[in-house]
């Protein structure tokens, strides 16, 4: 369930980073009843950019401390054999 929020996360800052006025507009519309009506400044633009690059930043960082989490906490079945004691 973690993964699949990450990569969410992941998936919505790839698209505020590749489409941030789109991105900008969207809210501007969600959030004011008259949209037509504001102007979003340039640094608005650039400001969604660079969010967008920390959510996909955050959601690779937290996808690969995952992964590393998940690798250190599998068993190799031969780990587990009965060996005979050598002493």
């Amino acid at each position: 369930m973690k993964a699949l929020l990450l990569l969410a996360a992941g998936i919505v800052g790839l698209v505020e980073t590749v489409a941030p006025r789109f991105v900008v507009r969207a809210w501007t519309r969600a959030a004011f009843r008259n949209s037509g009506d504001v102007e979003a400044r340039e640094w608005v633009y650039a400001g969604a950019r660079l969010e967008g690059a920390v959510f996909v930043a955050g959601a690779l960082f937290g996808l690969y401390r995952l992964a590393a989490a998940d690798e250190s906490t599998a068993t190799d079945p031969l780990d587990d054999a009965d060996e005979p004691d050598v002493n």
